[in-house]
């Protein structure tokens, strides 16, 4: 049986949450952010600056686009959504280090963090129930 202290350092290894990317792209951390949804879903919005690639293009794509040696962070909607793990998957079938955002697009999104789409970047109202909201004060 594996030990718990084992189990969650394991799953710290292999995932991460938009906070912790926000936080270390901020940083500038050399990470390589990855959206695996649909054509039609990076249309609607994405992680401002990340990359697109479908995860089932990963395998012809990602040697020749992502250098070897690069972190990657991968990410599908939601935490209804198993395109991040199938993403994931094959960065690591890849030889890459690789983590897959829990929450995905949704979390991000919902947590204000930057948005990017065909208009530009935005950023959307915190939403109170997944993170704290920015308090405007007037001078």
């Amino acid at each position: 049986m594996i030990d718990r202290a084992d189990f969650y350092a394991a799953k710290l290894t292999y995932e991460t949450d938009p906070s912790d990317v926000h936080a270390a792209l901020r940083a500038g951390a050399d990470i390589v952010v990855i959206d695996v949804r649909s054509d039609e879903a990076w249309a609607q919005g994405r992680v401002a600056g990340a990359v697109h690639m479908h995860y089932n293009e990963i395998a012809s794509r990602a040697p020749t686009e992502i250098a070897e040696g690069t972190a990657v962070v991968v990410y599908c909607w939601s935490p209804g959504c198993n395109a991040g793990a199938k993403g994931a998957l094959e960065f690591a079938r890849l030889g890459y280090t690789v983590r897959e955002m829990i929450g995905g697009f949704e979390y991000w999104v919902r947590e204000g963090y930057a948005v990017e789409d065909a208009d530009g970047v935005h950023h959307r109202p915190v939403d109170p129930l997944t993170g704290i909201a920015r308090v405007r004060t007037h001078a």
